[in-house]
């Protein structure tokens, strides 16, 4: 080969590389905006994704908090606080949360559950350069609370020291129903003496003390339980009316009883709805019946019966106050009501003082053994078969604890 040809062929290959190296140089320029796009992409629908698990926990969180708050019988206000305050706790910053109770969609719109939607609109980083508009993310979630138990008996003081006492000779039997005490106190059910107890299960946020031994449904006591919710929080107070009724009758009507309520030989109370302002004393071989009766008892007002009255009451069953036989002020300040009886003595639907301790001494329940105990605290020194089967006498079901879960 001479050195002429050899040069040009030299010249020829070099040009060859340049031109590579240009058209390399130009591709790379060219597909470089699609390469680091498509990354960025990846790495930004990853942050999307990450964003959507965290926002769906936030809902979840929510959810679960409102129907916490729910369950410790707090208004709905105070049930979308606690919902939108762990909403925020959990980074919502600046999205939006709904919050409905019960569920405005899905399958649990007629039960008794706390839906929370949760918005938020996410900043775009390497996409910006194709859109400005932000990434809307939402997410959604239900909390439903269901009872796992029903109560015949039910402590509402949150910490009380034997908020239900069983003691003395006491022998009660409570079918299709439990005691439940919403005291986390180590003893917020106990059991002393003598006194045997049979019921479906013993239910507390705290402990239980037993000296005897208890007959239960349930394999052993539930302890550090949810508290139950008062069942008739949302029960209204009777209105007072005028003018002050006359306490000296062998029958007395419905009506406002301004100063208390005295009982002696035999009283029939009327149907209705009793104020009494003042102290109920039910003196010793009084004889007092009433059907369709509810007595309000206004303030810190309290209820007194002798061992050796008879007293057969019942509640309405139907209407506001169904199912429920005495009613202690929940504006009341601590006081306490003691129900005793002859054997015949029949009080029949709920005895709710939310403020006072009722001690519960007679050897008597209700018609059928339809007797329900709701109160601050309780105190049980009398003989007794109470059953749960009562919805035909107006009276509602108690729920006992009751679980949250997770279901939308």
């Amino acid at each position: 080969m001479t050195f002429k040809r050899f040069t040009r062929i030299r010249l020829m290959a070099d040009g060859i590389r340049r031109g590579t190296s240009a058209n390399v140089a130009t591709i790379f320029a060219l597909t470089l905006p699609i390469v680091v796009g498509a990354a960025g992409f990846g790495i930004e629908t990853s942050y999307w994704y990450y964003n959507s698990l965290k926002l769906q926990a936030t809902a979840d969180a929510a959810a679960y908090a409102g129907a916490l708050e729910q369950i410790s019988g707090s208004d709905k206000p105070t049930i979308v606080a606690a919902a939108t305050q762990s909403a925020a706790s959990n980074g919502l910053g600046s999205g939006t949360i709904v919050v409905n109770t019960p569920p405005a969609s899905g399958p649990n719109t007629a039960k008794k559950a706390v839906e929370v939607i949760v918005s938020q609109n996410l900043d775009r980083m390497f996409t910006s350069i194709f859109t400005q508009g932000q990434v809307p993310e939402k997410a959604r979630a239900v909390a439903l609370i269901t009872n796992a138990s029903k109560a015949c008996v039910l402590a509402l003081d949150p910490s009380a020291s034997q908020a239900t006492l069983f003691s003395g000779n006491t022998s009660v039997k409570l079918t299709g129903c439990s005691v439940m005490s919403n005291s986390i106190a180590s003893d917020a059910i106990k059991l002393q003496g003598s006194a045997g107890l049979q019921a479906d299960c013993l239910i507390t946020a705290g402990g239980v003390s037993l000296n005897n031994p208890v007959t239960t449904v349930c394999a052993a006591p539930i302890t550090q339980a949810l508290p139950a919710a008062d069942p008739f929080a949302g029960l209204p107070t009777p209105a007072a009316t005028n003018p002050c009724q006359n306490s000296n009758k062998a029958t007395l009507a419905p009506g406002t009883y301004c100063n208390g309520l005295s009982l002696s030989g035999s009283v029939a109370l009327q149907p209705g709805v009793y104020v009494v302002q003042g102290n109920l004393k039910i003196n010793a071989n009084a004889a007092i019946t009433g059907t369709g009766v509810t007595i309000f008892m206004s303030g810190s007002s309290t209820v007194s019966i002798n061992g050796n009255a008879s007293v057969q009451l019942s509640a309405p069953t139907s209407g506001t106050y169904s199912g429920v036989l005495f009613y202690g002020d929940r504006t009341g300040n601590s006081a306490s009501s003691t129900f005793n009886g002859t054997a015949d003595s029949l009080l029949t639907g709920a005895i709710y003082f939310p403020k006072q301790q009722i001690s519960y001494l007679g050897n008597f329940s209700g018609n059928s053994g339809c007797t329900q105990v709701v109160a601050n605290t309780i105190q049980w020194s009398g003989n007794s078969t109470i059953n749960q089967d009562c919805t035909s006498l107006g009276m509602q079901d108690i729920p006992a604890t009751q679980s949250v879960a997770l279901v939308e």
